[in-house]
């Protein structure tokens, strides 16, 4: 499916949410991104149970925006979905760091095999991530948001709350880091 009939879907799809609250409606946004608002947060938490609590979170939440009476504007799915997810994680973060106790689950770092098997990627995937957790989070990120969950660097701005030449330079700069890192 091409980008713009991906974006023409996405809007019938929003309508029938927002005028009807059609349930397969959102059924069918839900099926195009559990699996990458899934990984996101997974990468980020590094727990399963806490991601998929998050990601229940996170389209509960969608639901509620959507189907809330007032009149929205919604330039991109996949940005108001991310946003959310990027908003929950650092609320999450914002608790553990008030807390002073940690899960056995937390205190055992996760492994390369367990992402590479829940992100399924090229062989070189734990290599390549012990290298990304070398970068600030920033850089993290936006290589997370452009290469393995494929958005674009406008739907990376709107995520990120930058522009696009702003999101172009970290792209370059993160990029350059991690060929830095990785001897390339």
């Amino acid at each position: 499916m091409s980008n713009i009939s991906k974006k023409l879907q996405e809007r019938w799809l929003l309508q029938k949410i927002a005028v009807k609250k059609d349930a397969d409606a959102f059924a069918t946004i839900y099926d195009s991104y559990i699996d990458q608002i899934y990984r996101f947060i997974y990468f980020k938490v590094g727990n399963s149970t806490e991601a998929e609590d998050l990601t229940s979170t996170v389209f509960l939440n969608l639901w509620k925006y959507l189907t809330d009476t007032k009149k929205k504007n919604i330039e991109s799915v996949s940005g108001l979905i991310y946003t959310i997810a990027r908003r929950l994680v650092v609320d999450l973060y914002r608790e553990r760091a008030k807390t002073t106790y940690t899960s056995i689950e937390e205190a055992d770092p996760f492994t390369p095999e367990e992402i590479t098997e829940k992100i399924s990627t090229q062989q070189d995937t734990d290599r390549l991530l012990q290298h990304m957790k070398q970068l600030k989070q920033e850089y993290q990120e936006v290589l997370h948001l452009k290469y393995l969950d494929e958005l674009s660097t406008a739907e990376i701005a709107n995520v990120l709350g930058k522009t696009t030449t702003n999101v172009r330079v970290l792209l370059h700069r993160a990029t350059k880091k991690l060929q830095d890192l990785m001897g390339q």
